[in-house]
Parts: C-alpha cells; sequence; structure tokens
C-alpha cells in the first residue's frame, strides 16, 4: 500500500505508516490546503468512498499508530477505524464533527479485537516512557502536530499521536502518521525536545504473547 513507507525501519521492528494515503502529498495537505480528495491513492487506505477518506484521514493518527504496532498483515487503516467506531472509541457531534480518539474504548478495541495488552497512562512523564519501552511495550504518545519540526518553539501540546517505537542514546526513535518527510517519519528526538511537544498522555501496547511482566 503507499500509505506504508517502509516495511522495515532499520531502527526498529515497526513499519511505518501514514494517515494519508500518498506520503509525498502530506506536506502539500497539512500545510499547503491540498484537499484531501485529491489523493490520487485514497483507494489503498481502505476507504470505501473518497468522501469519507477526505473526512476522516486527518483524524485517523491514532488508527495509525495501532496499524504500526499490529505490524506486517495488519488491517487496512480504514478498517480500524471501522473497528474502532464500534467501540465507542470515535464520537461525532450534532452537527457531525468526528471528536476522538477515546484512549479507554481505543485500548479495549485494540485488547479484544486484536489480542494486544493496551494501557491507558493519563499521567504520564517522558523519563516513564524510557521505562515502558524498556519492557518492551510501544508508547502511542499525545503530542502538539509541529513536532514534526522540533527545531522550532513548540505552539502547544497534544492534539496528535505518534508511535514510540525504541529508546535512543539521548531519547526516543518514533514513527509520525503525519510526517512531512521520510525523516520526520521516522524520526529520533532527544528526551528534551520531544518532552516540549507531549501531553503527558498516551497508550501504551504489548503483545499478548509477551511474558506476565509487559
Amino acid at each position: 500500500m503507499t500509505s506504508t513507507v517502509d516495511p522495515s525501519c532499520p531502527t526498529c521492528r515497526f513499519p511505518v505508516h501514514t494517515q494519508f494515503a500518498s506520503p509525498g502529498l502530506i506536506g502539500r495537505i497539512v500545510y499547503g490546503g491540498l484537499d484531501p480528495a485529491a489523493d490520487p491513492a485514497w483507494r489503498s487506505s481502505g476507504a470505501a468512498t473518497v468522501e469519507d477518506y477526505a473526512r476522516w484521514c486527518g483524524h485517523l493518527c491514532g488508527m495509525t499508530c495501532l496499524r504500526m504496532v499490529l505490524g506486517p498483515g495488519a488491517p487496512s487503516l480504514f478498517a480500524l477505524r471501522d473497528g474502532a467506531l464500534k467501540y465507542g472509541a470515535y464520537t461525532r457531534d450534532a452537527e457531525g464533527t468526528i471528536r476522538g480518539l477515546i484512549y479507554a474504548p481505543m485500548a479495549a478495541y485494540a485488547e479484544e479485537a486484536h489480542a494486544l495488552r493496551a494501557t491507558v497512562h493519563r499521567h504520564l512523564t517522558a523519563p516513564e516512557i524510557l521505562g515502558l519501552l524498556d519492557r518492551g511495550r510501544s508508547v502511542m504518545a499525545s503530542v502538539h502536530y509541529e513536532i514534526r519540526n522540533p527545531d522550532r518553539e513548540a505552539p502547544g501540546r497534544g492534539g496528535h499521536l505518534v508511535l514510540i517505537t525504541a529508546r535512543t542514546p539521548d531519547g526516543v526513535h518514533l514513527h509520525n502518521p503525519s510526517g512531512t518527510t521520510a525523516a520526520t517519519r521516522a524520526a529520533d528526538l532527544p528526551l528534551a525536545t520531544f518532552g516540549r511537544f507531549f501531553a503527558g498522555r498516551g497508550v501504551s501496547f504489548r503483545s499478548t504473547e509477551a511474558g506476565p511482566g509487559a
């Protein structure tokens, strides 16, 4: 699928997926105002229609993280979206505006439908993420979407989800579903830099095939 940028990240065991079907168009979509409906690869997302794809793709960073956790053979992005909807992980208000991702039902979906151990962390520090990684868990972390520009001042914290897959000598390795370049889709960040964008919450995952201490 075109939304798979790198099926074998050299730093970790996880694939690099994006929430937009054409990775090369992400910059134009998020900064240039390109309508996602113009994405020629939209069908690879699993969406039933281009309208459904265009409406939802900007909200599916969490499902993209889950898809990366599930690894090779994971369902399509929109198949995961459909499953999460059945668990109430996304809600829509009276005007139809999409709200979410809601962590607790998302974690229940990951456990019951995909055999993952999923733990919601409502209060989590950046150093605690390292401990989770050391126990073999991956961490879906709430960050500001401008983490793709780590050399700039952080405009805020939260609102976007990335998957932290490994520790580095001075920080973390993460996969960003809306990274605009290869270097921002799979990035190493010092812990202090990551912390400027991190909202202090997330969900950690572990395969149920792992030992009980995980």
